[in-house]
């Protein structure tokens, strides 16, 4: 079709290019005038394709439409006007020109909430539901037949900016692209708009969006969210004029410590906190709120209300100066209209708008190795000086510092100076063990001690446990949607790939796994674990069921998958970082909120890990991280009343011990470990060192007590006559250092053949050739069955050996290829369950059965 765009803005912009796409022909755009020399995105976009672009200042001039712009519109033949976004009033003469009319976008479900302030009124009224309505233009006041609508929940802390993003902008793109695809194939309906329920609340203006306390914490926070970002909802206090932005419902009782704030009309003063502050409606229910705007326009955290303004002014190195001149040249880009960018320039007082803000956030993206910022950020920096102090803060990475109250061991080691938590982290916050108890954990290179760690003793994991249990039930982690949680999932794996270089650096010092190594595996196939599960978030779905009919009724019987609640998570000392990831990944994709106990030998990965956590926006109370022993916190968590589910990797004993808890659905795995293949003069060849060395082939066993355990293998593998080919000794060097290890002659029934070693031991057995099932019973002879391998050019073989191994993962002409989208664990004694896949993420679903009658 032939197409006139009539509208401006981003959305304009994208829909415009979306329909470009389809196959229509565009025959011109009309937007709005430049403003302060900037054209609008829309026109920007259509001048590019050469697509003729009107920038008429009006339509119409005392209520009649100007003959000269009608008759340039007409002249361009389209057959349909397409409105995605539209400031302007359009004469019917203009409307009405095409064959088949005009549509338009409003964000709303009309006809509830009509008029230019659709969405701010979806939030102040406190509606449940909230989406877009394309329909035929009129000329009333969103007034026309309606073409199509698509809704969406509206979550208890949306603001306009957030439930726009979320889905009124791409969703609403889509819903544009759509109508005019059905209006093209003739299916186009044309519904009339009930006047019941319609609502014609005005504008919200600055004058009009003052306070009213006398009414309930949840109303006031629908207040001040409805009017975030404009224009702004204010109170006076203080003396001044204070103006509130980013509010939180506050569901959970406590009331925090903090200075108060009077407030005339509140029933009581509000509280200035460390997350900000907190306000009081009439029925004694408080809300949070994270920003506040002074009367003179700067914006700061509510929780710096009563601090003096930060005098410390950074002193910028020679190359932070550069990227201060960049930036510079950025926004006189993005304000041609300023003729210099001063220190003092406003962003915003300088002619800047939303999209903007958006544009600059790209630029500081491009210009600064993908440094990520939110629109906060620069509304909390308005002016050049000030959000260039915040850029370099961010890019020292000292921002945020305040608020997570981190005690760092700082080392400067490979290369880096790596920063590791070392106190329990419950409810979001790292935090000293009952009574300040602490334990070293121990570099296994040289047997040195890294660092104190906090050791978790019972009632820690009785906080932690309540904190999951009240995130679970009271938060938001259970409110948001599926996407939504997904996104911050994504934004973990980000930040994990960020900081990829430090938690294999951690991962090594403290597990003794070889750098590159680790960086490709331990952390690298975390990160693919964590993207591949935020995926899944939004595909957890559950299905309809034919049952037998109540005749004459009819049935409907259906399933959903949900959360199980707070999950316990025990992980080992082999691959910390990785087999934290296969099972969090998946239990917090699920809905699920948890308690992480890691290896006491190895606890610093995972408690970097929930540092990050914190960073990309998760919850507090969704992850809870505890270093301790596993005979009383990963006792304490396996017999927990609120702990709904294990999930657990390590030895079989201990897994046993667990299963004795009947409500609890555990798994365990004795954990793989590979070794290749090879000739005695090719183990020769592998260097064993220092882990951060990049030569190394093979660093150090993970402790002490292991290293004497494999001594100890060996000792007993040659006593039951197995003929020890290569090493079988500890290395003369400061260390858990142990040679690279080959028997031969090994028999079935001696000891280095029945139980795992895990360490780098191989044992070889020989077979008649041509005995395939006798090698098949004797590989099924054992109570293990984790993984296992074949080699063979034979294909029938192959499937053969597949189909009789009893194991959970049978390799083919290769070794250990595990993928995250393929499920992992193991049969018999090697446990039940599965990491990885779909069926990982089934471990920590339960599925409710609803069948009604109608």
């Amino acid at each position: 079709m032939r197409i006139a765009i009539i509208g401006q803005s981003l959305f304009g912009q994208e829909v415009y290019s979306r329909l470009r796409k389809e196959g229509h022909q565009v025959v011109g755009v009309f937007t709005i005038p430049d403003k302060d020399g900037k054209a609008d995105p829309l026109a920007l976009e259509a001048e590019k394709d050469h697509v003729p672009v009107f920038k008429f200042p009006r339509w119409r001039l005392k209520g009649k439409a100007l003959p000269e712009v009608v008759e340039q519109y007409k002249s361009l033949g389209a057959q349909l006007n397409v409105l995605p976004f539209c400031s302007q009033f359009i004469p019917m003469e203009v409307i009405n020109a095409p064959e088949h009319g005009s549509i338009i976008y409003h964000p709303s479900l009309l006809p509830r909430h009509r008029g230019a302030s659709a969405i701010n009124w979806t939030l102040i009224h406190g509606d449940k539901k909230g989406g877009f309505t394309v329909f035929w233009a009129d000329d009333g006041l969103d007034t026309g037949d309606i073409l199509l609508q698509k809704e969406c929940d509206v979550l208890p802390d949306d603001t306009v900016t957030s439930l726009y993003n979320r889905f009124l902008f791409p969703e609403g793109v889509n819903g544009m692209v759509e109508a005019v695809r059905l209006i093209a194939e003739g299916k186009a309906p044309k519904i009339r708009q009930p006047e019941e329920g319609a609502t014609y609340e005005g504008i919200q203006k600055k004058e009009n969006a003052k306070i009213n306390w006398d009414q309930p914490a949840e109303a006031i926070h629908n207040w001040i969210r409805g009017n975030d970002k404009v224009p702004g909802a204010w109170t006076e206090a203080n003396g001044q004029m204070l103006t509130f932005f980013g509010s939180t419902l506050n569901d959970n009782g406590l009331v925090p410590e903090g200075d108060t704030l009077d407030i005339p009309g509140a029933s009581q003063p509000g509280i200035v906190t460390k997350v900000g502050l907190v306000l009081f409606g009439n029925d004694g229910k408080m809300l949070v709120v994270k920003n506040i705007q002074l009367e003179d326009g700067k914006m700061i955290p509510a929780s710096h209300f009563f601090k003096s303004a930060d005098s410390t002014t950074l002193e910028l190195t020679e190359e932070e100066l550069a990227t201060a001149e960049t930036i510079r040249d950025a926004w006189q880009r993005i304000l041609p209209n300023v003729a210099k960018i001063e220190s003092s320039t406003d962003f915003f007082k300088s002619g800047a708008a939303s999209v903007d803000v958006v544009r600059l956030i790209e630029e500081v993206k491009l210009q600064c190795n993908g440094l990520e910022l939110e629109n906060e950020d620069v509304y909390m920096a308005t002016t050049f000086g000030d959000f260039i102090q915040m850029l370099i803060r961010k890019l020292r990475g000292e921002d945020g510092e305040e608020e997570q109250a981190i005690d760092y061991v700082e080392k400067s080691i490979n290369n880096l100076t790596i920063r590791m938590p070392h106190q329990l982290f419950i409810k979001g916050m790292f935090v000293d063990a009952e009574g300040a108890k602490t334990y070293e954990t121990i570099n296994p290179t040289d047997g040195t001690a890294i660092c104190k760690v906090s050791l978790a003793q019972l009632s820690d994991v009785d906080q932690a446990v309540a904190a999951a249990k009240d995130a679970f039930e009271n938060g938001v982690w259970g409110k948001i949607n599926a996407r939504d949680r997904g996104r911050l999932l994504y934004k973990l794996a980000d930040l994990m790939e960020k900081h990829q270089e430090e938690l294999a650096t951690i991962e090594a010092i403290d597990s003794g796994a070889v750098y590159t190594l680790a960086l490709k595996t331990h952390v690298g196939m975390s990160i693919q674990t964590f993207r591949y599960f935020a995926g899944w978030c939004d595909k957890i779905q559950g299905t309809t069921i034919p049952i037998n009919q109540a005749r004459p009724n009819r049935n409907l019987t259906f399933t959903k998958k949900e959360p199980v609640g707070v999950c316990g998570i025990v992980i080992p000392w082999n691959y910390p970082l990785m087999m934290l990831s296969w099972k969090t990944a998946a239990c917090l994709a699920a809905g699920n909120t948890l308690v992480i106990k890691p290896a006491q030998v190895t606890p610093l990965t995972a408690l970097k890990f929930a540092e990050l956590t914190v960073k990309a926006g998760i919850p507090k109370g969704v992850v809870n991280v505890l270093p301790g022993s596993g005979s009383l916190v990963g006792q304490r968590l396996s017999d927990h009343p609120d702990v709904r589910k294990i999930g657990f990797t390590g030895s079989t004993e201990i897994g046993k011990h667990i299963m004795k808890r009947p409500i609890v659905s555990i798994k365990w795995e004795n954990t793989l470990y590979l070794s290749n293949l090879m000739k005695v003069e090719e183990v020769k060849k592998l260097k064993i060192g220092d882990p951060l060395d990049r030569a190394t082939n093979h660093g150090p066993q993970n402790h002490h007590a292991h290293l004497q355990k494999l001594i100890e293998y060996c000792q007993k593998g040659v006593k039951e006559g197995a003929t020890l080919v290569y090493g079988g000794k500890q290395v003369s060097r400061p260390g858990f250092f142990f040679e690279p290890t080959i028997f031969t002659n090994v028999e079935d029934h001696m000891f280095v053949a029945q139980e795992e070693s895990f360490g780098p031991i191989m044992i070889i057995s020989r077979f008649p050739d041509g005995d395939i099932d006798g090698v098949l019973q004797r590989a099924n002879a054992t109570e293990f069955g984790l993984a296992s391998g074949v080699f063979t050019q034979n294909i029938n073989k192959a499937l053969y050996v597949s189909d009789k191994l009893q194991a959970g993962t049978v390799f083919i002409n290769t070794y250990n290829k595990t993928d995250v989208a393929a499920p992992f664990g193991g049969f018999k004694q090697s446990g039940f369950g599965k990491d990885l896949g779909e069926a990982a993420l089934n471990e920590y679903l339960k599925i409710k059965t609803v069948t009604f009658e109608y």
